[in-house]
């Protein structure tokens, strides 16, 4: 434990003395988030069901990841992200929020760990928006978002003689299409033809298909088909894609 803090110290030091560098190396550092962030993913899947020997070491990997890739960028940073405070300061942050989460995990509280994982997944998204950095994980945080907001109507009494009912599903509905044809959009090629990809968003788009139908019949059972089955696959495509 003295040495992870010692190297995040030094870390400190890199980052803060080297906060003026610039690279136009910002698909490597992407592609070197992204490959953290897969192993946040899995980490963060395993703390969900409660295995904490495949989550610690899903965190171990985590964490070699984002050591050379703070390593290689901590002192060099992607010409996109102008504000070198905030960049120094969100590298700083998730390094220290990892070694948080290592110690949440190995103290049993698996909640404040997976909050911990989620904290840098939010941290990497600011940072981004900030810099107008587009990417897929971003993408879909957004529908995440929109999501949870739509999961509102997902109730069996929902009123359909307030017109409020109808409206807000129905713009819900279409802001989420919207975002899921954005994330399409940014999937690199691969992903986008890749078969568990097609499966989460093709599915997702034909359940809200519906949605039109079940608001003109009032049909409140069709809505809650309908929502459960893209409360499925929007966790899914956050835990594969996100």
């Amino acid at each position: 434990m003295i040495f992870t803090f010692s190297r995040t110290a030094l870390l400190a030091l890199l980052l803060i003395a080297s906060s003026a560098a610039y690279g136009d190396d910002l698909a490597d550092f992407n592609d070197a988030v992204e490959r953290a962030a897969s192993h946040n993913r899995v980490a963060d899947g395993y703390l969900r069901t409660g295995n904490v020997d495949l989550a610690s070491l899903e965190l171990d990997r985590l964490r070699d990841e984002w050591a050379a890739l703070t390593q290689r960028f901590g002192g060099k940073r992607p010409g996109a992200f102008k504000d070198g405070t905030l960049y120094t300061t969100t590298l700083l942050k998730i390094s220290t929020g990892l070694v948080g989460a290592d110690m949440m995990l190995q103290s049993g509280r698996m909640d404040a760990a997976r909050a911990a994982l989620d904290g840098m997944r939010r941290d990497l998204y600011d940072l981004r928006k900030s810099a107008g950095v587009v990417v897929l994980a971003d993408c879909v945080r957004d529908a995440n978002k929109i999501a949870d907001a739509i999961m509102a109507y997902n109730d069996r009494n929902l009123d359909w003689t307030n017109p409020n009912t109808s409206r807000g599903l129905s713009a819900r509905t279409a802001d989420y299409l919207s975002t899921l044809d954005r994330c399409d959009g940014i999937a690199a090629p691969d992903v986008r033809s890749n078969p568990e990809f097609r499966r989460l968003v093709d599915g997702a788009r034909a359940g809200l298909a519906l949605i039109p139908k079940a608001i003109e019949t009032k049909d409140t059972n069709l809505v809650h088909r309908v929502l459960i089955e893209l409360r499925s696959f929007d966790n899914l495509l956050a835990f594969r894609f996100g």
